[in-house]
């Protein structure tokens, strides 16, 4: 992301899960606050003359990647609180992601970490939005360049020794691989039992066909233009041999025909994954490392 400014991949997300909202049938992904957050339900706004539902089908093979990410990710955090030893919700570039306002799960507290300044922005627009803060979400701005993600998130009031789910959505690609490394070393030492969410993407080569090719390198080429570029690539084998490696079980990861499968099958429109390169996963850490 740019300095001093919020992130705008944030903005360009909220702006499809807010899409999908109003354009889609029947909603995969219901998000009652995703309009609001952005002002979009106001004809006057800039979101609502952003808002929009491109046909062309990378456009809507992206915006139904997008809603089946947030959809699974709240889906595998309902069945980890079932284990009532989970009590915190971490969301690792939490963007202006709303769950922790309409959070359905008693005694569940939410850390919202983010950059300062797309934080301070989120903020901005949840009280310009009216839309309350509950008592049990806390937001930690973090600046990877220069804080600790650990420390701030126990000054916030994290308890590193309770099992937690994190949610690191729409983030990894973008990272370098010493930042992902630092960042899961961090999480491999909180609580057995913990949960971890993510998506990640497959390297340029391994996509099957030249359009997916060139629509990888249109979509890198638009994040690069933001100021915020693609980095980082797994094959599945190699994520999962080196989450293993670190005390972490796959739960899922699902892929793109099992995403359609799950979230798209016997739509009457074409709301679907068309890329093979996003797949989402989910690991529950059996071993804590020291």
């Amino acid at each position: 992301m740019l300095e001093g400014k919020p992130s705008g991949t944030a903005y360009r997300v909220a702006l499809r899960r807010a899409a999908h909202q109003v354009f889609d049938q029947p909603v995969v992904f219901t998000d009652p606050l995703a309009l609001q957050i952005l002002g979009a339900h106001r004809k006057d706004s800039r979101a609502a003359q952003d808002l929009r539902a491109p046909s062309r089908p990378t456009s809507v093979s992206l915006r139904a990647f997008l809603v089946a990410r947030s959809q699974f990710a709240e889906e595998t955090l309902a069945a980890a609180v079932q284990q009532p030893s989970i009590t915190q919700y971490v969301l690792l570039g939490a963007g202006l992601d709303t769950f922790a306002y309409r959070n359905p799960h008693t005694g569940l507290r939410v850390f919202e970490v983010d950059h300062p300044d797309t934080q301070a922005w989120k903020l901005h627009l949840l009280t310009r939005s009216g839309i309350a803060i509950p008592a049990d979400t806390v937001h930690v701005a973090v600046d990877f360049h220069h804080d600790s993600l650990a420390d701030q998130l126990v000054s916030a009031g994290f308890d590193p020794a309770a099992p937690t789910v994190f949610a690191w959505l729409g983030v990894v690609p973008y990272l370098t691989d010493e930042a992902f490394t630092a960042t899961m070393r961090y999480l491999s030492r909180c609580a057995a039992g913990s949960v971890l969410i993510m998506d990640y993407g497959l390297p340029r080569h391994a996509l099957p066909t030249e359009d997916e090719q060139r629509a990888f390198d249109s979509l890198a080429e638009r994040v690069a233009l933001a100021g915020e570029p693609f980095q980082l690539f797994f094959m599945p084998g190699e994520l999962h041999a080196r989450m293993n490696g670190m005390g972490w079980q796959t739960i899922e990861d699902l892929d793109r025909d099992a995403i359609n499968e799950r979230y798209f099958s016997n739509r009457a429109d074409n709301l679907r994954c068309l890329s093979n390169g996003g797949h989402l996963f989910a690991a529950r850490l059996t071993s804590q490392q020291a």
